[in-house]
């Protein structure tokens, strides 16, 4: 494995932690994930939801919370990377990204819809910036707009596969059908990398692809590299470690969930999810969820028109009412069967590889 050099920041693995909200990937798990070698993300969808006043002054907690658990986890990141992920549908993605640069994130990924006006949010400041696009025509879009407007291109490029969690740039259709069938993915992420290096050559600067979605070892980092990218995004791997920030219960219903557990959700945020089935699905499913209150999160969001509010759901499950939750995850949950470190997740992923390259040289 090569370092990850973004600008003149470099994590020494090329893994990502991704982004899991809500109080998923937190400080602790962000700072574990920095301090190993990898990029540690928090993510900022209602990160102060534990705060004494969110219920009543949400957008101040969330934002004094942001900056606070940057500020923890690069206290234990041991000059490590920690970046923030900020979801695009987010009513206060503005100000999130704004805050995260303010309180010095090495990097900020914006995914959940394309982050048009990133550059501008950026600008001025040493934080490196990144899409999650799950297409050509996505990434071609935003480079091309970002290019004739702001004069500028991506400093990196996470390109997110239908293996992923949580919610997803793909149809509800096309996350449904046989992947061996559906989706040539690895022809479209040649394609992104392609499209990338038009502005690497353009911009006379260097922009790593990583590749997200369904990686879970070794083998799955090497084929990722061998398709050209530079490194690599891994989400539910993380959350079966010690240091994860969610409560117990959670982090128990991954070891438990099987391959039939797992469900293709429609997301209030407009987008299709992978979620572990349990009751709170049914319930979604059946329009038999309630909807406490309105706390005015997402860009586009009537209480009237959707059958939960996800933030509530979220907020149920990282505390441990995994009844009563929702739980993203990702494809390959079920292979998950114990519980871990990050240092040993991180060892066992750099070693791995090691023995993958000895295998292909002999």
């Amino acid at each position: 494995m090569r370092p990850l050099v973004i600008g003149n920041k470099t994590a020494r693995i090329p893994i990502i932690q991704g982004g899991m909200g809500v109080g998923v990937s937190r400080s602790k798990l962000a700072g574990a994930v920095a301090a190993a070698g990898g990029v540690g993300i928090i993510s900022s969808a209602q990160i102060g939801f534990d705060e004494e006043d969110f219920l009543t002054n949400h957008q101040m907690a969330n934002l004094r919370s942001l900056k606070k658990h940057i500020r923890l986890a690069k206290e234990q990141a041991d000059g490590g990377l920690v970046g923030v992920n900020v979801m695009t549908a987010l009513k206060d993605y503005e100000e999130h990204v704004r805050a995260s640069v303010e309180a010095g994130a090495d990097v900020v990924i914006c995914g959940a819809g394309l982050p048009a006006n990133l550059p501008s949010l950026v600008a001025g400041s040493d934080t490196k910036f990144a899409p999650i696009v799950s297409s050509q025509k996505a990434a071609t879009v935003l480079l091309k707009r970002w290019d004739k407007k702001y004069q500028t291109t991506a400093d990196f490029l996470v390109i997110e596969g239908p293996k992923a969690g949580g919610h997803l740039g793909f149809s509800k259709e096309e996350l449904q059908k046989d992947q061996a069938d559906a989706l040539d993915y690895n022809l479209e992420i040649q394609k992104i990398i392609e499209t990338v290096k038009e502005y690497e050559i353009k911009y006379h600067k260097e922009i790593p692809v990583i590749v997200a979605g369904g990686i879970f070892d070794a083998a799955d980092i090497r084929h990722a590299l061998e398709l050209g990218a530079d490194g690599v995004q891994i989400a539910s791997r993380f959350v079966v470690t010690e240091e994860c920030d969610a409560a117990p219960e959670y982090k128990q219903a991954y070891l438990d969930a099987t391959l039939e557990d797992i469900r293709i959700i429609q997301s209030p945020v407009g987008m299709p999810g992978r979620a572990i089935h349990n009751d709170f699905l049914d319930r979604a499913e059946a329009h038999a969820c309630t909807i406490p209150r309105c706390l005015g999160c997402l860009a586009k969001c009537n209480p009237s028109q959707i059958p939960y509010c996800i933030t509530d759901a979220l907020i149920q499950a990282v505390k441990g009412n995994t009844r009563d939750g929702l739980l993203f995850c990702g494809e390959n949950v079920s292979r998950l069967h114990e519980m871990t470190t990050v240092p040993a997740l991180m060892t066992e992923l750099q070693a791995g590889f090691c023995t993958e390259s000895q295998k292909v040289g002999a």
